[in-house]
């Protein structure tokens, strides 16, 4: 026998004894977790974690005929999750949008079903259920359906108020066909870390009624709504930043606590290459006087300054100096290009290229600040000081808020 054939007579007999001492340490391992699971099953079930259900199945043959009666074991696993979307679950349902699509080579029109998403059942009075949902869900429609959970109906809907700065819808239907109400939660005291659950239909009623769960990512998040030609947000609509899965036709559903309260609406994900689990929900703190006014008003009350707002920080240092006569250390703030003559701005004093820094005693850096404090903090009616500089010099103003006017709502 040569060298070569020693090793490989030897290497074997190591592989025998590698192969038997493997199958050794699995079946001890077997024998140790199986005495593991029979100790720690009572507790188990003690605690409410498992349930198990015994029932009498067919008896089992063996080879001397003998018959040996078995038993089933069924496992009923229940979870605060499970628990929290049985609750809010039955009253998701789907909002479908239907517009008028004009054909291109006759001319003629016909009803099309232009998109869906989702809404969120949260009362039920007066022959009515109430439905809040998103205003982009909704928007352009020609008609409104809801399409109901676990059937194929779709019922006529009823729009009984929207709001693009907020992106909220309230819609009806007759309260006959809905079961199951949404409680809405408290969304001032979330915290990152603690569960989230999103409950919805993406890509509309083939996934109807789909669950996903991830956390609160952050609370205090701020994403622009429609930037104009400068580049400057119209409104930031403050939302909570979640993980859980929001896809398109999540739009208006349910953001739900581990309780199974609704704690936001679904409004938007970031779908950019790479980006993943960037999702976003209106707070249902913030939402609830929202939909208070859609049901009561038909739309959002807001106070009215009668200003165009232009943001300081995209004006020249030149023309801050020469033009508006600023001291070098103000940096942040609003320029009044435009005023409305019959304005509360104009009638309290304000004139144009006037800059102003605080509402109150709130610092506006930006136009977004400046509607942010005027929509979130005022009401029509209220007074409000606004200090501002003119020519170089710091002055302050008490004016009377007004409604917006109906041409520009």
């Amino acid at each position: 026998m040569n060298f070569y054939d020693d090793d490989e007579f030897y290497e074997r007999k190591r592989r025998k004894r590698r192969s038997g001492a493997g199958i050794f340490t699995s079946l001890f391992s077997a024998i140790v977790g199986g005495f593991i699971v029979i100790l720690l099953l009572p507790t188990l079930i003690d605690a409410g974690l498992i349930e198990i259900s015994t029932q009498q199945s067919t008896t089992l043959p063996i080879q001397d005929g003998t018959k040996v009666p078995t038993k089933q074991i069924t496992v009923d696993v229940n979870s605060s999750i499970v628990t929290a979307v049985e609750k809010v679950k039955p009253a998701v349902v789907g909002v479908v949008n239907i517009q008028e699509q004009s054909s291109l080579w006759t001319r003629k029109t016909r009803i099309v079903e232009a998109g869906e998403g989702s809404g969120v059942v949260f009362d039920k009075k007066n022959g009515k259920a109430y439905i809040v949902t998103n205003n982009h869900v909704i928007e352009g429609a020609k008609e409104i359906e809801v399409a109901l959970p676990n059937t194929d109906s779709k019922i006529s809907a009823e729009l009984l108020g929207a709001d693009r700065l907020t992106d909220l819808a309230v819609i009806a239907i007759d309260e006959k066909y809905v079961d199951t109400v949404a409680e809405f939660g408290d969304s001032t005291n979330l915290k990152p870390g603690e569960p989230a659950i999103a409950i919805g239909n993406p890509l509309g009623r083939a996934f109807s009624q789909s669950v996903t769960v991830g956390v609160i990512s952050s609370t205090n998040r701020s994403i622009p709504n429609d930037l104009d030609k400068d580049g400057q947000a119209d409104w930031e609509t403050e939302v909570i930043q979640t993980d859980a899965a929001i896809n398109p036709g999540n739009s208006g559903g349910a953001l739900v606590n581990i309780d199974g309260q609704v704690i936001g609406i679904n409004s938007a994900k970031i779908a950019e290459s790479g980006v993943e689990g960037l999702g976003f929900a209106i707070p249902i703190s913030d939402a609830k006087p929202i939909i208070e006014q859609l049901i009561k008003y038909g739309r959002v009350k807001r106070p009215y300054m009668g200003v165009t707002p232009y943001d300081l920080h995209l004006v020249s240092q030149k023309d801050r100096k020469n033009v508006l006569n600023l001291p070098d250390s103000v940096n942040n703030g609003v320029v009044l290009v435009e005023l409305s003559k019959l304005g509360p701005s104009a009638l309290a004093g304000l004139n144009r290229l006037d800059v102003i820094v605080k509402l109150d005693d709130y610092e506006i850096e930006s136009s977004s600040d400046l509607r942010k404090y005027l929509y979130k903090y005022k009401n029509v009616g209220d007074k409000m000081k606004v200090t501002f500089y003119r020519k170089g010099r710091l002055q302050t103003i008490t004016m009377t808020l007004s409604e917006v006017p109906e041409t520009f709502r």
